[in-house]
């Protein structure tokens, strides 16, 4: 019940929040080019594999869906608010966006070349956590990457930090206690990229993309 009661909340403020968010962050890579080197990245490694369909799951209005589909993949979007999945099919039509929640996706196992997930799991219940990752883990084809990003908690004895996030409550995690949570789950980090907080920011957190990597041999 507490799961569905943060999952319910998140939706319903996202939903409340959809147009102003989507003027904020359309524009948000352009200049960001830690952002767009770490998303170059996970394109190339997506296109190398046997299935190059990614998933961007909390997708938002669609902003960087599209933008994977400019480098080179067959990105489609997935989010819990429909009033941001109708944002991103007004804005991008020739893209698929679907209204779905990240804890049961409607995607077959072992079928994505890529997951991305791009600070969609920071409203999720720390105990929760676990149910997300192994989803991105059995949607995932052997071989496959999930590229995941967070913001850093600043404790490794509280990997999992509470803030005041505008929207919903949110969480920051320990960048090594994430990375163990993922191993759990059969998805070994490759590579990180730690992006240190600019005077500009509003919030003083570090932002952590981990790359992760489903083994070839992988059961799903």
């Amino acid at each position: 019940m507490v799961e569905h009661d943060a999952f319910s909340t998140t939706r319903e403020a996202y939903d409340a929040a959809a147009t102003t968010y989507a003027q904020l962050f359309r524009d948000s890579l352009r200049d960001s080019p830690l952002d767009r080197a770490i998303l170059s990245v996970f394109a190339e490694v997506v296109g190398t594999s046997r299935d190059g369909r990614v998933a961007d799951l909390g997708c938002g209005p669609g902003h960087i869906t599209a933008h994977l589909h400019g480098l080179g993949l067959a990105a489609f979007g997935v989010d819990a608010s429909p009033a941001m999945i109708t944002l991103a099919r007004q804005a991008y039509p020739g893209l698929r966006f679907e209204v779905g929640s990240m804890a049961a996706l409607d995607i077959a196992d072992g079928t994505l070349g890529g997951v991305l997930s791009r600070w969609s799991v920071i409203h999720t219940p720390p105990p929760e956590l676990p149910v997300l990752l192994a989803e991105f883990h059995r949607v995932l084809a052997p071989g496959g990457h999930l590229l995941i990003g967070f913001s850093a908690s600043e404790n490794s004895a509280h990997p999992a930090q509470v803030f005041d996030h505008t929207v919903a409550p949110a969480y920051r995690w320990w960048p090594d206690h994430l990375s163990a949570m993922l191993r759990t789950c059969g998805l070994a980090e490759v590579a990180r990229m730690v992006r240190e907080p600019q005077p500009t920011d509003r919030r003083q957190f570090k932002e952590v993309h981990l790359l992760a990597r489903k083994g070839e041999a992988d059961a799903v």
